[in-house]
Protein backbone atom coordinates (compact mmCIF):
# COMPACT_ATOMS: atom_id res chain seq x y z
CA UNK A 1 0.00 0.00 0.00
CA UNK A 2 1.43 3.60 -0.69
CA UNK A 3 1.63 6.13 1.04
CA UNK A 4 -0.91 8.27 -1.59
CA UNK A 5 -3.10 5.77 -0.84
CA UNK A 6 -3.44 7.64 2.43
CA UNK A 7 -4.14 10.82 1.71
CA UNK A 8 -7.66 12.64 0.70
CA UNK A 9 -8.84 13.36 -2.65
CA UNK A 10 -11.54 15.74 -4.16
CA UNK A 11 -14.69 14.43 -5.22
CA UNK A 12 -14.90 13.49 -8.33
CA UNK A 13 -17.36 15.97 -10.40
CA UNK A 14 -19.24 13.24 -11.90
CA UNK A 15 -20.01 11.51 -9.00
CA UNK A 16 -23.75 10.88 -7.55
CA UNK A 17 -24.82 13.03 -5.17
CA UNK A 18 -27.63 10.48 -4.15
CA UNK A 19 -27.34 6.68 -2.71
CA UNK A 20 -28.84 5.84 -5.95
CA UNK A 21 -31.12 2.74 -6.55
CA UNK A 22 -28.01 0.01 -6.52
CA UNK A 23 -26.65 1.97 -3.25
CA UNK A 24 -30.11 1.75 -1.89
CA UNK A 25 -30.43 -2.22 -2.10
CA UNK A 26 -26.94 -2.55 -0.89
CA UNK A 27 -27.29 -0.78 2.20
CA UNK A 28 -30.68 -2.06 2.62
CA UNK A 29 -29.21 -5.76 2.20
CA UNK A 30 -26.09 -5.35 4.02
CA UNK A 31 -28.25 -3.51 6.95
CA UNK A 32 -30.47 -6.85 7.02
CA UNK A 33 -27.38 -9.29 7.35
CA UNK A 34 -26.20 -6.94 9.92
CA UNK A 35 -29.58 -7.04 12.13
CA UNK A 36 -29.46 -10.60 12.05
CA UNK A 37 -26.00 -10.71 13.50
CA UNK A 38 -27.61 -7.85 15.98
CA UNK A 39 -30.55 -10.27 16.93
CA UNK A 40 -28.65 -13.45 17.36
CA UNK A 41 -25.85 -11.67 19.89
CA UNK A 42 -28.66 -10.19 22.06
CA UNK A 43 -31.51 -13.44 22.22
CA UNK A 44 -28.39 -15.04 24.13
CA UNK A 45 -28.15 -12.66 26.55
CA UNK A 46 -31.64 -13.14 27.53
CA UNK A 47 -31.09 -17.30 26.92
CA UNK A 48 -29.03 -17.43 29.80
CA UNK A 49 -30.95 -18.00 32.50
CA UNK A 50 -33.23 -20.29 31.21
CA UNK A 51 -29.81 -21.66 29.47
CA UNK A 52 -27.50 -22.35 32.80
CA UNK A 53 -31.14 -24.00 34.26
CA UNK A 54 -32.00 -26.37 31.62
CA UNK A 55 -28.29 -27.06 31.33
CA UNK A 56 -26.89 -26.79 34.33
CA UNK A 57 -24.28 -24.58 33.54
CA UNK A 58 -22.16 -22.36 36.15
CA UNK A 59 -21.66 -18.93 35.19
CA UNK A 60 -18.24 -18.65 34.01
CA UNK A 61 -19.32 -21.43 31.41
CA UNK A 62 -22.96 -19.11 30.48
CA UNK A 63 -20.70 -16.48 29.84
CA UNK A 64 -17.67 -18.46 27.93
CA UNK A 65 -20.64 -19.23 25.19
CA UNK A 66 -20.75 -15.27 24.00
CA UNK A 67 -17.16 -15.74 24.41
CA UNK A 68 -17.02 -19.08 22.14
CA UNK A 69 -19.53 -16.79 19.76
CA UNK A 70 -17.56 -14.55 19.00
CA UNK A 71 -14.21 -16.56 18.62
CA UNK A 72 -16.31 -18.16 16.05
CA UNK A 73 -16.95 -14.85 14.81
CA UNK A 74 -13.00 -14.24 14.02
CA UNK A 75 -12.59 -17.64 12.37
CA UNK A 76 -15.67 -16.55 9.87
CA UNK A 77 -13.72 -12.87 9.65
CA UNK A 78 -10.77 -14.56 8.26
CA UNK A 79 -12.54 -17.22 6.16
CA UNK A 80 -15.40 -14.87 4.80
CA UNK A 81 -12.70 -11.66 4.35
CA UNK A 82 -10.31 -13.77 2.08
CA UNK A 83 -13.30 -15.49 -0.45
CA UNK A 84 -15.14 -12.24 -0.24
CA UNK A 85 -12.08 -10.64 -1.83
CA UNK A 86 -11.51 -13.56 -4.61
CA UNK A 87 -15.48 -14.43 -5.27
CA UNK A 88 -17.48 -11.52 -3.95
CA UNK A 89 -19.29 -9.42 -1.78
CA UNK A 90 -23.06 -10.53 -2.66
CA UNK A 91 -22.45 -14.64 -2.76
CA UNK A 92 -20.30 -14.60 0.12
CA UNK A 93 -22.99 -12.40 2.09
CA UNK A 94 -25.52 -14.62 1.33
CA UNK A 95 -23.29 -18.23 2.68
CA UNK A 96 -22.79 -16.22 6.00
CA UNK A 97 -26.12 -15.98 6.40
CA UNK A 98 -27.26 -19.40 5.68
CA UNK A 99 -24.27 -20.94 7.87
CA UNK A 100 -25.21 -18.57 10.80
CA UNK A 101 -28.80 -19.22 10.01
CA UNK A 102 -28.81 -23.14 10.18
CA UNK A 103 -26.42 -23.03 13.22
CA UNK A 104 -28.77 -20.83 15.34
CA UNK A 105 -31.53 -22.77 14.80
CA UNK A 106 -29.31 -26.15 16.24
CA UNK A 107 -28.44 -24.23 19.28
CA UNK A 108 -31.98 -25.10 19.93
CA UNK A 109 -31.76 -28.37 19.81
CA UNK A 110 -28.78 -29.05 22.90
CA UNK A 111 -28.98 -30.95 25.42
CA UNK A 112 -25.78 -29.99 27.53
CA UNK A 113 -22.68 -27.19 27.20
CA UNK A 114 -20.10 -28.66 24.91
CA UNK A 115 -22.96 -29.70 22.00
CA UNK A 116 -24.15 -25.78 22.43
CA UNK A 117 -20.55 -24.28 22.16
CA UNK A 118 -20.14 -26.21 19.09
CA UNK A 119 -22.89 -24.95 17.33
CA UNK A 120 -22.51 -21.10 18.77
CA UNK A 121 -19.22 -21.52 17.44
CA UNK A 122 -20.34 -22.18 14.42
CA UNK A 123 -22.92 -20.06 14.22
CA UNK A 124 -20.21 -17.06 15.00
CA UNK A 125 -18.06 -18.33 11.82
CA UNK A 126 -21.36 -17.09 9.93
CA UNK A 127 -21.56 -14.16 11.80
CA UNK A 128 -17.86 -13.13 11.22
CA UNK A 129 -18.83 -12.79 7.47
CA UNK A 130 -21.73 -10.54 7.67
CA UNK A 131 -19.69 -7.40 9.64
CA UNK A 132 -16.80 -7.11 6.74
CA UNK A 133 -18.86 -7.83 3.70
CA UNK A 134 -22.03 -5.76 4.22
CA UNK A 135 -19.62 -2.83 5.20
CA UNK A 136 -17.53 -3.35 2.20
CA UNK A 137 -20.81 -3.70 0.09
CA UNK A 138 -22.11 -0.41 1.22
CA UNK A 139 -18.91 1.43 1.18
CA UNK A 140 -18.22 0.44 -2.55
CA UNK A 141 -22.03 0.96 -3.95
CA UNK A 142 -22.28 4.73 -2.30
CA UNK A 143 -20.48 8.26 -3.35
CA UNK A 144 -17.86 9.62 -1.09
CA UNK A 145 -19.37 12.31 0.66
CA UNK A 146 -22.23 9.82 2.10
CA UNK A 147 -19.92 6.76 3.03
CA UNK A 148 -20.08 7.26 6.98
CA UNK A 149 -23.51 7.86 6.34
CA UNK A 150 -24.55 4.54 4.30
CA UNK A 151 -21.97 2.37 6.96
CA UNK A 152 -23.55 3.90 9.77
CA UNK A 153 -26.90 2.94 8.53
CA UNK A 154 -25.14 -1.32 7.89
CA UNK A 155 -24.53 -0.58 11.46
CA UNK A 156 -28.22 0.71 12.49
CA UNK A 157 -29.17 -2.62 11.06
CA UNK A 158 -27.13 -4.06 13.75
CA UNK A 159 -28.80 -2.23 16.69
CA UNK A 160 -32.24 -2.88 14.77
CA UNK A 161 -31.50 -6.60 15.23
CA UNK A 162 -30.72 -6.17 19.17
CA UNK A 163 -33.83 -4.10 20.11
CA UNK A 164 -35.43 -6.90 17.76
CA UNK A 165 -34.42 -9.23 20.19
CA UNK A 166 -34.91 -7.28 23.35
CA UNK A 167 -38.65 -6.88 22.95
CA UNK A 168 -39.30 -10.18 21.30
CA UNK A 169 -37.45 -12.71 23.90
CA UNK A 170 -39.19 -12.62 27.28
CA UNK A 171 -42.47 -13.21 24.80
CA UNK A 172 -40.84 -16.01 23.21
CA UNK A 173 -39.19 -17.35 26.17
CA UNK A 174 -42.37 -17.03 27.72
CA UNK A 175 -44.10 -19.03 24.93
CA UNK A 176 -41.69 -21.29 24.18
CA UNK A 177 -38.56 -21.21 26.31
CA UNK A 178 -35.24 -20.37 25.41
CA UNK A 179 -34.78 -23.20 22.81
CA UNK A 180 -37.85 -20.80 20.74
CA UNK A 181 -35.41 -18.00 20.60
CA UNK A 182 -32.67 -20.00 18.55
CA UNK A 183 -35.51 -21.22 16.27
CA UNK A 184 -36.84 -18.39 15.41
CA UNK A 185 -32.89 -17.31 14.58
CA UNK A 186 -32.90 -19.99 11.82
CA UNK A 187 -35.68 -17.90 9.35
CA UNK A 188 -33.27 -15.69 8.26
CA UNK A 189 -31.83 -18.37 5.94
CA UNK A 190 -35.01 -17.31 3.64
CA UNK A 191 -33.51 -13.58 2.87
CA UNK A 192 -30.10 -15.35 1.72
CA UNK A 193 -31.74 -16.90 -0.93
CA UNK A 194 -33.83 -13.78 -1.44
CA UNK A 195 -31.07 -11.85 -1.34
CA UNK A 196 -28.59 -13.65 -3.83
CA UNK A 197 -30.83 -13.39 -6.36
CA UNK A 198 -32.26 -9.66 -6.39
CA UNK A 199 -28.38 -7.96 -5.98
CA UNK A 200 -25.60 -8.36 -8.20
CA UNK A 201 -22.05 -7.84 -7.53
CA UNK A 202 -20.14 -4.54 -6.10
CA UNK A 203 -19.32 -2.56 -9.41
CA UNK A 204 -15.84 -1.82 -7.34
CA UNK A 205 -15.29 -5.32 -6.79
CA UNK A 206 -15.98 -5.93 -10.57
CA UNK A 207 -13.64 -3.50 -11.78
CA UNK A 208 -11.14 -4.91 -10.10
CA UNK A 209 -11.56 -8.56 -10.34
CA UNK A 210 -8.76 -9.07 -13.38
CA UNK A 211 -6.11 -7.69 -11.23
CA UNK A 212 -6.60 -10.04 -8.45
CA UNK A 213 -4.31 -12.80 -8.99
CA UNK A 214 -1.47 -10.68 -9.84
CA UNK A 215 -2.12 -8.87 -6.21
CA UNK A 216 -0.34 -9.97 -3.13
CA UNK A 217 -2.90 -12.12 -0.93
CA UNK A 218 -5.39 -9.69 1.06
CA UNK A 219 -3.56 -10.56 4.44
CA UNK A 220 -0.59 -9.40 3.16
CA UNK A 221 -1.73 -6.22 1.87
CA UNK A 222 -2.55 -5.50 5.73
CA UNK A 223 1.08 -5.59 6.22
CA UNK A 224 2.23 -3.93 3.21
CA UNK A 225 5.09 -1.30 5.00
CA UNK A 226 5.68 0.14 8.21
CA UNK A 227 3.44 2.44 8.01
CA UNK A 228 0.38 0.17 6.94
CA UNK A 229 1.74 -2.11 9.79
CA UNK A 230 1.16 0.72 12.30
CA UNK A 231 -2.51 1.74 11.10
CA UNK A 232 -3.87 -2.18 11.23
CA UNK A 233 -2.30 -2.54 14.87
CA UNK A 234 -4.59 0.87 15.61
CA UNK A 235 -7.62 -0.51 14.08
CA UNK A 236 -7.20 -3.32 16.05
CA UNK A 237 -7.06 -1.50 19.17
CA UNK A 238 -10.47 0.29 18.22
CA UNK A 239 -11.89 -2.37 17.42
CA UNK A 240 -11.06 -4.22 20.26
CA UNK A 241 -12.27 -1.31 22.59
CA UNK A 242 -15.46 -1.06 20.59
CA UNK A 243 -16.54 -4.74 21.10
CA UNK A 244 -14.98 -4.98 24.69
CA UNK A 245 -17.30 -2.03 25.95
CA UNK A 246 -20.51 -3.44 23.52
CA UNK A 247 -20.23 -7.01 24.81
CA UNK A 248 -19.34 -6.08 28.36
CA UNK A 249 -22.52 -4.04 28.64
CA UNK A 250 -24.86 -5.74 26.85
CA UNK A 251 -23.96 -9.59 27.74
CA UNK A 252 -24.73 -8.48 31.40
CA UNK A 253 -26.87 -5.85 31.47
CA UNK A 254 -30.17 -7.59 31.82
CA UNK A 255 -28.52 -9.76 34.45
CA UNK A 256 -26.89 -6.71 36.18
CA UNK A 257 -30.80 -4.67 36.26
CA UNK A 258 -32.02 -7.58 37.33
CA UNK A 259 -29.29 -8.65 40.35
CA UNK A 260 -28.69 -5.09 41.21
CA UNK A 261 -32.46 -3.81 41.46
CA UNK A 262 -34.94 -6.07 41.35
CA UNK A 263 -36.17 -6.20 37.47
CA UNK A 264 -37.81 -8.70 36.23
CA UNK A 265 -37.44 -10.18 32.90
CA UNK A 266 -40.31 -7.73 31.11
CA UNK A 267 -39.14 -4.70 32.78
CA UNK A 268 -35.51 -5.26 32.51
CA UNK A 269 -35.87 -5.84 28.68
CA UNK A 270 -37.28 -2.31 28.40
CA UNK A 271 -34.72 -1.11 29.95
CA UNK A 272 -32.18 -2.81 27.65
CA UNK A 273 -34.63 -1.35 24.72
CA UNK A 274 -33.82 2.21 25.88
CA UNK A 275 -29.98 1.51 26.16
CA UNK A 276 -30.15 0.18 22.54
CA UNK A 277 -32.29 3.30 20.86
CA UNK A 278 -29.37 5.28 22.43
CA UNK A 279 -27.08 3.21 20.95
CA UNK A 280 -29.43 3.55 17.45
CA UNK A 281 -29.02 7.49 17.78
CA UNK A 282 -25.65 7.73 18.15
CA UNK A 283 -24.94 5.74 15.35
CA UNK A 284 -26.65 7.77 13.33
CA UNK A 285 -25.20 10.79 14.70
CA UNK A 286 -21.93 9.45 13.85
CA UNK A 287 -22.38 8.63 10.57
CA UNK A 288 -23.49 12.29 9.78
CA UNK A 289 -20.79 14.09 12.11
CA UNK A 290 -17.80 11.54 10.00
CA UNK A 291 -19.18 12.78 6.96
CA UNK A 292 -19.17 16.65 7.76
CA UNK A 293 -16.26 16.89 10.25
CA UNK A 294 -14.30 13.95 9.37
CA UNK A 295 -13.39 10.56 11.05
CA UNK A 296 -10.77 11.50 13.43
CA UNK A 297 -13.11 14.45 15.31
CA UNK A 298 -15.84 12.23 15.35
CA UNK A 299 -14.26 9.03 16.84
CA UNK A 300 -12.68 11.37 19.69
CA UNK A 301 -15.64 13.06 20.57
CA UNK A 302 -17.53 9.73 20.96
CA UNK A 303 -14.26 8.27 22.46
CA UNK A 304 -14.19 10.67 25.00
CA UNK A 305 -17.68 10.69 25.54
CA UNK A 306 -18.20 7.04 25.89
CA UNK A 307 -15.31 7.07 29.06
CA UNK A 308 -17.24 9.50 30.89
CA UNK A 309 -21.27 8.25 30.46
CA UNK A 310 -20.34 4.23 31.09
CA UNK A 311 -18.60 5.46 34.66
CA UNK A 312 -21.40 7.66 35.61
CA UNK A 313 -23.95 4.51 34.57
CA UNK A 314 -22.23 2.59 36.93
CA UNK A 315 -23.09 5.34 40.30
CA UNK A 316 -27.06 5.58 39.11
CA UNK A 317 -29.41 3.88 41.18
CA UNK A 318 -33.07 5.46 40.53
CA UNK A 319 -35.03 4.59 37.45
CA UNK A 320 -35.51 7.60 35.76
CA UNK A 321 -31.99 7.94 36.08
CA UNK A 322 -30.83 4.03 34.75
CA UNK A 323 -33.14 4.78 31.38
CA UNK A 324 -32.47 8.37 30.67
CA UNK A 325 -28.32 7.10 31.16
CA UNK A 326 -28.99 3.47 29.67
CA UNK A 327 -29.61 5.55 26.14
CA UNK A 328 -26.81 8.16 26.89
CA UNK A 329 -24.12 5.46 27.52
CA UNK A 330 -25.63 3.98 24.39
CA UNK A 331 -25.47 6.42 21.73
CA UNK A 332 -21.86 7.33 23.26
CA UNK A 333 -20.47 3.71 23.48
CA UNK A 334 -21.55 2.38 20.61
CA UNK A 335 -22.37 5.22 17.89
CA UNK A 336 -18.56 4.39 16.43
CA UNK A 337 -19.93 1.29 14.99
CA UNK A 338 -21.38 3.42 12.04
CA UNK A 339 -17.74 4.41 11.43
CA UNK A 340 -15.58 1.25 11.08
CA UNK A 341 -16.96 0.39 7.47
CA UNK A 342 -16.42 3.69 6.20
CA UNK A 343 -12.73 4.17 7.99
CA UNK A 344 -11.17 0.36 6.83
CA UNK A 345 -12.64 0.75 3.14
CA UNK A 346 -10.88 4.08 2.89
CA UNK A 347 -7.48 2.94 4.78
CA UNK A 348 -7.72 -0.30 2.20
CA UNK A 349 -7.16 -1.22 -1.38
CA UNK A 350 -10.38 -3.08 -3.17
CA UNK A 351 -8.16 -6.35 -3.44
CA UNK A 352 -8.12 -6.39 0.17
CA UNK A 353 -10.69 -4.46 1.81
CA UNK A 354 -13.65 -7.26 2.90
CA UNK A 355 -10.35 -8.78 4.25
CA UNK A 356 -9.52 -5.46 6.32
CA UNK A 357 -13.21 -5.18 7.61
CA UNK A 358 -14.09 -8.91 8.52
CA UNK A 359 -10.22 -9.74 9.91
CA UNK A 360 -9.99 -6.47 11.88
CA UNK A 361 -13.28 -6.40 13.20
CA UNK A 362 -12.89 -9.49 14.16
CA UNK A 363 -9.82 -9.70 15.60
CA UNK A 364 -11.59 -7.25 17.47
CA UNK A 365 -14.69 -9.11 18.50
CA UNK A 366 -12.55 -11.99 19.87
CA UNK A 367 -10.35 -9.91 21.94
CA UNK A 368 -13.09 -7.77 22.96
CA UNK A 369 -15.20 -10.95 23.68
CA UNK A 370 -13.38 -11.98 26.64
CA UNK A 371 -15.24 -9.04 28.46
CA UNK A 372 -18.08 -11.27 29.28
CA UNK A 373 -15.98 -13.77 31.46
CA UNK A 374 -13.70 -11.25 32.91
CA UNK A 375 -16.61 -9.06 33.64
CA UNK A 376 -18.46 -12.29 34.92
CA UNK A 377 -15.42 -12.58 37.50
CA UNK A 378 -14.64 -9.07 38.45
CA UNK A 379 -18.67 -8.85 39.69
CA UNK A 380 -17.90 -12.18 41.17
CA UNK A 381 -15.30 -10.63 43.35
CA UNK A 382 -16.37 -6.09 43.41
CA UNK A 383 -19.94 -6.17 42.38
CA UNK A 384 -21.41 -5.18 38.91
CA UNK A 385 -21.28 -1.78 39.54
CA UNK A 386 -17.43 -2.00 40.16
CA UNK A 387 -17.09 -3.79 37.35
CA UNK A 388 -19.04 -1.21 34.86
CA UNK A 389 -17.18 1.60 35.85
CA UNK A 390 -14.11 -0.01 35.01
CA UNK A 391 -14.98 -0.46 31.46
CA UNK A 392 -14.75 3.29 31.12
CA UNK A 393 -10.73 3.24 31.03
CA UNK A 394 -10.72 1.37 27.72
CA UNK A 395 -11.97 4.47 25.71
CA UNK A 396 -9.16 6.23 26.51
CA UNK A 397 -6.58 3.58 25.29
CA UNK A 398 -9.15 4.41 21.49
CA UNK A 399 -8.64 7.61 21.49
CA UNK A 400 -4.87 7.53 21.86
CA UNK A 401 -4.81 5.09 18.65
CA UNK A 402 -6.57 7.51 16.43
CA UNK A 403 -3.57 9.54 16.68
CA UNK A 404 -1.90 6.69 14.39
CA UNK A 405 -5.33 6.89 11.83
CA UNK A 406 -4.92 9.25 9.21
CA UNK A 407 -7.95 11.24 7.92
CA UNK A 408 -9.46 10.04 4.28
CA UNK A 409 -12.57 12.02 4.54
CA UNK A 410 -14.23 11.89 1.07
CA UNK A 411 -10.79 10.01 -0.64
CA UNK A 412 -11.80 7.63 -3.78
CA UNK A 413 -11.53 4.34 -2.92
CA UNK A 414 -8.67 2.52 -4.17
Amino acid sequence: MTTDQHRPSRRSPVEPETLGKYGRKAVFASSIGYALDGFDLLILSFALGGIMADLHLSTPQAGSLATITLLGAVTGGFVFGLLSDRFGRVRMLTWSVIVFAVFTGLSALAFGFWDLALYRFIAGIGIGGEFGIGMTLAAEAVPARLRARATSYVGVGFQLGVLAAALASPWIIGAFGWRGLFVVGAFPAMFAVVLRKRLHESPKFLEKKAELNSRPSPVRLLLADRRTIRITVAIVVLTTVQNFGYFGIMTWLPSYLSNQFGYGLTKSSMWTAATVLGMLAGVVLFGHLADRIGRRRTFWIFQLSAAASVLVYSQLSSPWALLIGGAVMGACANGMIGGYGALMAELYPTEARATAQNVLFNIGRGLGGLAPVLIALVASANGFPFALGLLSGIYVLAFCAMFVIPERRGAELA
